[in-house]
């Protein structure tokens, strides 16, 4: 036995009385879910060294900031004050170690009083520095080339005549200034 569909009007009804409960409204923000859990565990174990790298220009300056960087924050077992392990430039990591007492001060500033006890120095490459706090390497920029006397320029041209114009041309005269300058000196 064949059924008839019910009219739109009848439809809308049906599905009126069936639907006991509204629609699912949208799923909180995980950030305001979150945000409890995470004062908590600040108060706990403090910023770490993800808020130090955050800072790290701030607190040690911006000459410091340049050659280093905050790699670790080690808590002691029985709760004492942390160990702080920063990554040093090559040749810098001596200066830095004469500059350890003011480097903990700032640290201890920001952290809080008596939070890092040591600091451990460790050489090698910087890895979070953004490109325009890195040094460019140094380019070797060569001395400007004394030009030739008139007399040796009109020679130079004389005997370029027959070769035709385009690169070759252009390298062997360059070759040839070369040459002349270098026989001159």
């Amino acid at each position: 036995m064949v059924r008839p569909l019910p009219s739109p009007r009848e439809a809308k009804l049906i599905l009126g009385k069936l639907r006991t409960r509204p629609a699912a409204g949208a799923p909180p923000a995980a950030a305001r879910a979150l945000t409890p859990t995470l004062k908590q565990l600040e108060a706990r174990f403090g910023q770490g060294v993800d808020g130090l790298k955050a800072r790290w220009t701030e607190i040690v300056g911006e000459v410091l900031a340049r050659r280093t960087e905050p790699v670790k924050l080690t808590k002691a077992r029985g709760g004492g004050a942390a160990s702080l392990e920063i990554r040093v430039e090559g040749a810098a990591a001596t200066l830095i170690q004469h500059q350890a007492a003011d480097i903990l001060a700032r640290v201890n500033l920001f952290l809080g009083e008596g939070a890092v006890e040591r600091l451990r120095i460790v050489q090698g490459p910087l890895r979070g520095v953004a490109p325009s706090r890195q040094r460019p390497a140094p380019r070797h920029v060569p001395p400007p080339e004394a030009p030739l006397d008139a007399a040796a320029e009109a020679a130079l041209a004389q005997e370029m005549i027959a070769v035709p114009e385009g690169p070759l041309r252009a390298a062997l005269t360059r070759l040839g200034r070369a040459v002349r300058r270098r026989d001159s000196a």
